[in-house]
């Protein structure tokens, strides 16, 4: 062990132990006098644990954002476990599309038109001014649920499954900490920006959540720089970001993947990374 640190006793370490434990990141806390003391396994972790350190000592919102998830009753072991309970929202829009799914017969039947942003069988849309026209009729009709519903058309179980996850895995985590009307602001922002840029470059035949887990990726990406809560490994936002940009590769197709909803994945991300500059989070949830 390596001493790295002396810091007053009056200072609880309990969330950063957590947190330093969570990144795997050896170490212990012991008791001198008056004074707590802070050891490393690794000599190397040296400088960015002290940096971290020294931001939890001196900025009061990230401390109490880092005690705060070391508390919450939906960690276990470290690990972000939340019951149904914790993210009722987010299990409702996952019980929704899955009743979809069947409804629509995985998008191969007549009522999957109902879900998309126009009727294609009702307009012309192989042009962007016929796609203007045909939503602005659609929305002049009424049908004004159209901006949202193609989140809930999926065309196969892999798609539906792995919308599913990330949404209850990443989604779950911002209802609870941030809160129901973040998490509902965000899903109605990011739809509206994922479904409409995806409609206006490519028509109607698209859909699925994997706008909206983009936009709660990108969200949880820059929220989590300013105010440390969410679990999730680094390199999800690595793959996620690579990912994308294979899909506006004909590797997808190659593959036989078909076309992916790649506007609808950029639009998403976009809008989620501006929600979070536009509505930083000022409290974090205990």
């Amino acid at each position: 062990m390596y001493r790295v640190k002396q810091i007053d006793t009056s200072v609880n370490l309990a969330g950063f132990s957590r947190w330093l434990s969570e990144q795997g990141v050896g170490h212990r806390i012991t008791e001198e006098g008056e004074f707590q003391v802070l050891w490393l396994e690794n000599p190397d972790h040296t400088e960015p644990v002290l940096r971290a350190l020294e931001r939890f000592l001196s900025e009061p919102e990230l401390r109490n954002a880092v005690n705060s998830i070391s508390q919450s009753p939906v960690h276990s072991g470290g690990r972000w476990q939340p019951s149904p309970g914790h993210a009722p929202l987010v299990l409702g829009v996952i019980v929704l599309a899955l009743l979809m799914a069947w409804f629509t017969g995985m998008g191969r039947n007549q009522f999957a038109t109902l879900l998309m942003m126009v009727d294609p069988q009702q307009f012309d849309w192989n042009t962007l001014s016929s796609r203007v026209y045909a939503l602005r009729e659609t929305l002049t009709s009424g049908q004004v649920w159209r901006l949202i519903s193609p989140d809930f058309l999926h065309f196969s179980w892999t798609h539906i499954i792995f919308n599913s996850v990330m949404l209850w895995f990443l989604g779950s985590q911002i209802e609870w900490f941030d809160g129901k009307a973040r998490l509902v602001t965000l899903f109605v922002f990011t739809s509206l920006v994922s479904n409409g840029l995806q409609y206006f470059v490519s028509g109607p035949l698209f859909g699925g959540l994997s706008g909206v887990v983009y936009g709660i990726l990108g969200y949880c990406w820059l929220s989590q720089r300013r105010v440390p809560r969410f679990q999730f490994p680094p390199a999800l936002v690595t793959f996620a970001v690579v990912w994308m940009v294979i899909g506006f590769t004909p590797l997808p197709e190659v593959l036989g993947l078909g076309r992916m909803a790649n506007e609808a994945h950029l639009g998403g991300f976009i809008a989620g990374i501006a929600l979070a500059v536009v509505l930083p989070v000022r409290a974090v949830r205990a």
